[in-house]
C-alpha cells in the first residue's frame, strides 16, 4: 500500500511536472528585447518543442506560426510578420535586417520589444487573425533573444536569454492584431517584416 502511494505520488509529480512545462516554457505568448541596435545586430532564435503534434508518421504534424510584433520605446507598433515553424525545427531572424528594417515609422529605434504569438499553422500565417478561428493559440513555441550588452572593460558582448512567457489578455490580443491589420491595410508596404530564415545566428550564452 505504501509503495503504491509512493509511485502514484511520483506520478502526480511529474504530470504537474509536465503541465508547468506545457503552460510555462513553450507557452503561446512570449516577450523579449534588443538594445544597443545602434551598435550591432540582436537576434531571434525559434524552434518548435512538437506540443501541438498528434500525427508522429508517416508526416508529422504540429507545425505552428510564429506571429512576430515588434514595438519600440514609445509602445508605437512599427513592424509584424509571421512565418512557419515546423516541431524540431530551427528559424531565426535578425533584429536589424528583418525587424526594422521596413518599420512603419520612418525612425529607426535603437531599442525594441518583441512579443511573439503562436498559433496552429495554417495554408498562409497571418499576424494580423492570430488567435482567430482557425488560427487558434497553440503551445510549443521556444524561443531565445540575442542581445548586445557592454562589459566592465567597455567591449559589447553578445547575451543569449530566452522569451518570457506571459499571460495575453483579451485586449493586448485585440489590439496587436488590430494594429498589424491596419498595417497591412495603411502602410503601403511599410511595417512589414521579413519572414524567418531556417538556422541559427547570434553569439553566447549569458553567464
Amino acid at each position: 500500500m505504501r509503495m503504491a502511494l509512493v509511485i502514484l505520488m511520483a506520478f502526480l509529480s511529474m504530470a504537474a511536472y509536465a503541465q508547468g512545462l506545457t503552460q510555462g516554457f513553450d507557452a503561446p505568448f512570449q516577450i523579449s528585447y534588443a538594445t544597443n541596435l545602434l551598435v550591432g545586430d540582436s537576434y531571434v532564435t525559434l524552434t518548435n518543442s512538437g506540443a501541438s503534434s498528434s500525427v508522429p508518421f508517416p508526416i508529422q504534424n504540429g507545425n505552428l506560426c510564429v506571429n512576430v510584433y515588434t514595438y519600440d520605446p514609445a509602445e508605437e507598433l512599427i513592424a509584424c510578420c509571421s512565418c512557419s515553424v515546423t516541431p524540431n525545427g530551427l528559424a531565426f531572424l535578425s533584429v536589424r535586417n528583418d525587424l526594422i528594417n521596413n518599420t512603419l515609422t520612418p525612425a529607426i529605434p535603437s531599442s525594441v520589444v518583441i512579443k511573439l504569438l503562436s498559433t496552429v499553422s495554417t495554408a498562409t500565417c497571418n499576424p494580423a487573425t492570430a488567435g482567430n478561428t482557425g488560427n487558434a493559440l497553440a503551445t510549443g513555441m521556444l524561443a531565445w533573444g540575442t542581445t548586445l550588452a557592454q562589459t566592465s572593460a567597455g567591449v559589447w558582448t553578445p547575451e543569449r536569454t530566452p522569451f518570457t512567457p506571459a499571460t495575453l489578455s483579451t485586449a493586448e490580443l485585440k489590439r496587436m492584431t488590430s494594429l498589424c491589420g491596419f498595417i497591412q491595410t495603411n502602410g503601403s508596404g511599410h511595417g512589414i517584416c521579413s519572414a524567418c530564415r531556417s538556422g541559427a545566428a547570434g553569439g553566447a550564452a549569458k553567464q
